[in-house]
């Protein structure tokens, strides 16, 4: 005699005559639109944490070595250990944003943990140290060439006007962009390091720029450009100034395009300009093009410190922010927790199931009163774990 088979019934689903709704299950395709996709991943996480007795601090020595049943809160460098968590807490360490004091002061009425910098950050800080040091360099001598503080800047001034715009743009986007640098740094801050490394690509360009055509213009012809230049583009007063700089005057001699003042004329016994003016132009563009040209094989160690560096300010993965399809909501909590509590009847059997569901809520709210002794300002409810809201949702809550 054959009796027909029942139909499979699923650990833990509800009774028909209990009041509570089943759960939904991670393989539903009825899910709500706010179960977070977490719930695929998080049960076999949780497996460590809750089979332990002791889950495992995050370091000796901290506040919390008075609670041995605290549970671990993911961070800096042992972030990347196998197994570890990705996502920051509040007084973590490294924590990636602008949050105020520097290196660790009061905040919130509470010290900061004590934080140290990676290599990456070391070589972040030397390399914008030397962008800044030769930033500040360069515009300070640009300046001083502007004001004509030296004895031959007003030549500069009138013969290359243009080098010198060039020159003085590179010096002041070096130094705006190692100031962006310091704010990255210092603030662990990876979007002002992104802009910092997008423009050292522009103080790269600025930096070639003029050596480029300072190194053009002193190779090639530089004598037939300098008379073209005499005759054609410096007109009568930057004729003057150059005359007056170079204590000369004409350019071949007092009768050959002159500028006459108190100490040029016609009779006047001053040589003319063109060696004078030819051999300083020389001298002039051989140490721009120089300086320029010694400075790219450190512009562009610079520039590969912050492509590489820039986003391993911190041993934090990314920006830390769980992207909106993952966070978890409660009825993603609940949907982890009935699929937990199946997978534990199925492995260990009912009874120990229970035992480590009840072990769970019981270190939820060990942890709630270590956060409020600490000052975290932890907002989990007194009279309820984190997962007593789940009673509703899941039957299998009740009979524990």
């Amino acid at each position: 005699m054959q009796f027909p088979l029942e139909p499979p019934t699923p650990l833990f689903a509800a009774d028909d005559s209990s009041s509570a709704p089943p759960s939904p299950r991670a393989d539903s395709t009825t899910l709500s639109k706010d179960v977070s996709l977490s719930v695929n991943y998080l049960p076999n996480k949780f497996a460590s944490g809750l089979l332990s007795p002791t889950p495992r601090r995050r370091r000796s020595g901290k506040a919390n070595d008075d609670h041995p049943a605290m549970h671990k809160r993911g961070g800096g460098r042992e972030a990347f250990k196998s197994g570890e968590a990705r996502m920051p807490a509040e007084g973590d360490e490294d924590y990636d944003g602008v949050t105020g004091g520097w290196f660790g002061g009061k905040e919130g009425g509470h010290t900061r943990p004590h934080m140290h910098w990676n290599r990456f950050k070391w070589a972040l800080f030397i390399a914008n140290l030397a962008l800044s040091v030769y930033g500040l360099a360069g515009l300070i001598f640009c300046l001083l060439t502007w004001f004509d503080v030296f004895e031959h800047a007003d030549i500069i001034r009138v013969g290359n006007r243009t080098e010198l715009v060039f020159s003085t743009a590179a010096a002041v986007l070096a130094s705006l962009t190692s100031i962006i640098g310091w704010a990255g740094i210092l603030l662990n801050n990876r979007s002002f390091l992104a802009v910092y490394t997008f423009t050292l690509w522009l103080c790269f360009a600025l930096l070639v720029t003029p050596g480029y055509m300072t190194y053009k213009q002193r190779t090639f012809n530089l004598e037939g450009k300098l008379n073209s230049q005499w005759s054609r583009e410096l007109g009568a007063a930057g004729r003057l100034r150059i005359q007056n700089k170079l204590h000369c005057c004409g350019y071949y001699s007092p009768f050959v395009e002159a500028t006459v003042s108190q100490s040029c004329y016609a009779r006047s016994i001053l040589p003319g300009c063109k060696e004078a003016y030819v051999n300083f132009e020389k001298r002039a563009l051989d140490f721009w093009y120089t300086i320029a040209f010694s400075l790219v094989p450190l512009q562009l160690v610079i520039m590969l410190a912050g492509l590489l560096c820039s986003n391993h300010i911190t041993y934090r993965f990314g920006k830390g922010m769980m992207p909106k399809a993952y966070r978890l909501s409660m009825a993603s909590m609940a949907v982890i927790m009935d699929n937990y509590a199946n997978q534990l009847a199925e492995q260990y059997g009912t009874e120990i199931a229970s035992d480590i569901v009840a072990r769970s809520r019981h270190l939820d709210s060990v942890t709630y009163a270590s956060g409020v002794a600490n000052g975290t300002g932890t907002t989990y409810a007194l009279s309820q774990g984190r997962y007593d809201s789940l009673a509703v949702k899941s039957p299998y809550t009740e009979r524990m």
